[in-house]
């Protein structure tokens, strides 16, 4: 985490060498000249709210020193030479170049596809005979029949659902439930080959089959819709599921029906959910959820999706109802339609260069370089290695001699590069691996394919920071941030850390900076009414009660009324101690306090022991104590690197920044 967050303070601070006419020098560290076209960039660009008052602009250019000096003392001590860090940032070169080794052209057909089947969605089923990709080519003909079987069943006047279900069909477990349903689904819901079927097959029809990652599947559209745009709901969720009794599933069933009473009669469903959702990540934010349907990745079981696009109006919400999860309540939030294509471009593009449909644009793309840089070949080169590779290939045990006839004649040549016969030998020597045995001729036909667009690939690779400006800047700031995040590691941070003399000195000498705050040893008791606290604060009086019998006794008739929880709670960071818009922390006295509200929960905490402030143990402060001397070490490596250099800030050309703007 650290090192990502470096990265991206990294780019913030990055130098963007911009040739303009008018462009005066604002810094020199040491003879380095550093223009205002350059600050102007990093500082307008990463400030919602620009500000060219002076003090802005001073605080500014200190950030924009530290960072200048944090590069330029890591290439003096030659990090930029450490194989470890380039090989790093061949692996982000890697990842950076793939927008830029795509056809545009075909990528914009791509995202247009996308759009298409946003304001479009199918609800479909499907049969699916499972076949991993590395199947045999036996053992994939054998899928293949089985499911032109299931195929030619249906055709024939067997129900799709049935024949899903039955014994010998689909291999998807939730076949046995739903039939094969897969509810309603628009682009970038389901893998490419699967979602191109399926928006290509028609209402009624079934497909041919279709191979994917995950087997052959046949597919059943059931309708077509214009999509009903996005929705954003809330939830609150009980689980109940058939791994559990069924008097555990009965009592699931009770809980929903008084939660949904307590909703009818007047409760917000917000304070309902953050209280009885058994949906972890939900019921802190009031049971909302991450929106699905058009536009989104996020997609919801059938029932989930259907009950949530009945519902009306915003705020409304549903009566409960079962999915395979448990009982939910929904509430519907907001509903979106869908944006314009000009609205979408950007998320669709970024999408559609992530998902695997950008294969297409990548081999169009080298056709495209195939032309560009005149590329040709002699194809019939490959029969003469008929004789030369053998089937010990398919074991990866194969052994190429060092000369074989015609092995120096040049293969296939683009731009200035040629690659010979006994180049792509060494291709095959190097990427051979145990494999199924298929036919000779085919293989290497196969892996000359492979080895042609790798070295196009290659090729265009080393010529991106000549093509693209954009590219080489992008490039520059991730080499600043792999050597920044590198320096201060052995400089600050992994020294710190092994300083074991300077981490207790610091302790030692900071001793108020680490302290506990008031603390509480007690129960807090969480009431869903003031009704209930009474109730509890009665209880309380008794004196000789247990906080479980107290708790057994308040939820005999349903287990909503009362929560409770006994520990030692930090007055600083209990969220319920919080009063205000402000924050301010409530304070308490040992023995029963006063009750008070929080998030519309009625609080009472019974408080056994009141623990003053105290001082941490080394041991107990020790991360703290750590965080505080890197901040130190790196304040005193500044000063250095800033004594060391001659820093010169030409002051009439800062504060004349927004002239420049």
């Amino acid at each position: 985490m650290k090192k990502l967050q470096l990265l991206l303070l990294t780019i913030i601070f990055t130098t963007i060498s911009i040739a303009q006419n008018n462009d005066p020098v604002v810094l020199s560290i040491d003879g380095e000249d550093y223009t205002i076209s350059e600050f102007n960039y990093i500082y307008t660009k990463n400030n919602k709210n620009i500000s060219f008052k002076k003090a802005d602009l001073d605080n500014y250019m200190e950030l924009f020193i530290d960072y200048k000096l944090k590069v330029r003392e890591a290439k003096l001590l030659g990090y930029d030479t450490i194989p470890r860090l380039n090989n790093e940032l061949k692996q982000y070169r890697s990842q950076l170049s793939q927008p830029y080794m795509i056809d545009k052209t075909k990528n914009e057909d791509l995202v247009k596809e996308a759009y298409d089947r946003t304001v479009n969605e199918i609800r479909a089923s499907h049969i699916l005979i499972r076949v991993s990709p590395d199947t045999s080519p036996a053992d994939t003909l054998k899928a293949y029949n089985q499911i032109l079987e299931l195929r030619k069943r249906i055709i024939g006047g067997e129900d799709f659902a049935a024949v899903a279900k039955g014994k010998d069909g689909s291999q998807d477990p939730s076949a046995a439930k739903n039939g094969g349903d897969l509810g309603y689904f628009t682009a970038l819901q389901m893998v490419y080959p699967f979602e191109d079927a399926a928006f290509k097959t028609k209402l009624g029809e079934v497909s041919m089959p279709v191979r994917t990652q995950f087997g052959y599947h046949l597919i059943k559209v059931t309708d077509k819709r214009a999509a009903k745009g996005k929705i954003e709901t809330a939830h609150i969720m009980i689980v109940a599921n058939d791994k559990m009794s069924k008097e555990d599933q009965d009592k699931a069933k009770v809980k929903i029906d008084e939660i949904y009473e307590l909703l009818v009669n007047g409760d917000k469903f917000e304070d309902l959910a953050m209280k009885f959702s058994d949906d972890q990540s939900s019921k802190v934010k009031g049971g909302l959820l991450p929106a699905f349907g058009a536009g989104t990745k996020q997609r919801m079981v059938p029932e989930y999706e259907s009950v949530a696009f009945s519902i009306e109006n915003d705020g409304d919400y549903s009566k409960p109802f079962k999915t395979s999860y448990g009982w939910h309540i929904v509430k519907r939030v907001s509903l979106t339609p869908v944006d314009s294509y000009e609205q979408m471009y950007r998320e669709l593009k970024l999408k559609v260069e992530r998902d695997v449909r950008s294969q297409q644009s990548k081999l169009a793309f080298i056709n495209t370089l195939k032309k560009e840089y005149n590329f040709k070949e002699n194809k019939d080169l490959l029969e003469a290695l008929n004789g030369v590779v053998n089937e010990n290939i398919y074991q990866g045990r194969w052994k190429k001699i060092e000369s074989f006839e015609k092995s120096n004649e040049v293969l296939f040549s683009f731009a200035t590069e040629k690659r010979t016969l006994n180049d792509f030998a060494e291709f095959l020597l190097a990427s051979q691996k145990r494999e199924k045995p298929q036919n000779l001729s085919n293989y290497i036909n196969k892996k000359y394919d492979i080895f042609v667009n790798q070295e196009i690939t290659k090729y265009e690779d080393t010529q991106l920071e000549e093509k693209y400006p954009a590219f080489k800047t992008l490039m520059q700031e991730y080499q600043d941030g792999i050597l920044i995040f590198e320096i201060m590691q052995k400089q600050i941070w992994n020294k710190a850390s092994k300083d074991s003399a300077g981490l207790a000195n610091y302790y030692a000498s900071h001793l108020t900076d680490f302290t506990y705050p008031v603390r509480y040893k007690g129960t807090l008791y969480a009431s869903m009414n003031k009704k209930i606290a009474k109730q509890v604060l009665t209880l309380l009086k008794s004196n000789n009660l247990t906080s479980q019998q107290i708790t057994d006794s308040i939820n005999a008739n349903s287990s909503l009324n009362l929560k409770t929880k006994s520990t030692t709670f930090n007055s600083e960071t209990t969220p319920e101690f919080k009063k205000g818009k402000k924050g301010k922390i409530r304070t308490f006295e040992k023995g029963r306090n006063k009750a008070f509200k929080y998030n519309k929960a009625i609080y009472i905490f019974d408080v056994e022991e009141v623990i003053p402030p105290s001082q941490r143990k080394f041991t107990e402060a020790k991360g703290l104590v750590t965080a505080a001397y890197q901040n130190e070490l790196q304040d005193k490596w500044l000063t250095e690197l800033r004594t060391k250099s001659k820093i010169t800030i030409h002051k009439e050309v800062l504060y004349s920044a927004k002239a420049y703007h």
